[in-house]
């Protein structure tokens, strides 16, 4: 089994002034750039990258994050509230899936006495 590398997915940086700007990174395993110019494009290293940025999409797409950060705020508090309401259900889950468990085993302890007690299959029948 090998290990495989995956490449890396771009985030614009933030400047002093809170704005997304392009921060080429250094391109070791690949990288992704979600603007959505080209989907599944993997640019292998910083100069095919650093083209990419200067394409209208990709300016376009950052001019969009720019212009739209109080709705991705509101967004993440948003998933982070599901994936706290997920995590309870999770927590709830599991607690009903020992105790369902737990269950199992006790009941199958009790066939497996009950038919210990009776020799043949037939006999079964009669545990009432």
């Amino acid at each position: 089994m090998d290990i495989a590398i995956t490449p890396d997915t771009y985030t614009p940086s933030v400047d002093n002034n809170g704005n997304y700007v392009d921060n080429i990174p250094i391109i070791k395993h690949g990288l992704y750039c979600p603007c959505g110019s080209r989907k599944d494009k993997l640019y292998e290293n910083n100069p095919k990258f650093l083209a990419h940025t200067k394409t209208k999409v990709h300016q376009k797409w950052l001019l969009h994050l720019n212009q739209n950060k109080a709705n991705y705020y509101t967004e993440l508090l948003k998933s982070k509230e599901l994936v706290e309401n997920q995590q309870k259900i999770i927590v709830q889950l599991e607690q009903q899936l020992k105790r369902k468990s737990m269950t199992i085993d006790y009941l199958t302890e009790q066939l497996t006495f009950k038919v210990a007690q009776y020799n043949t299959v037939d006999d079964l029948l009669d545990i009432n």
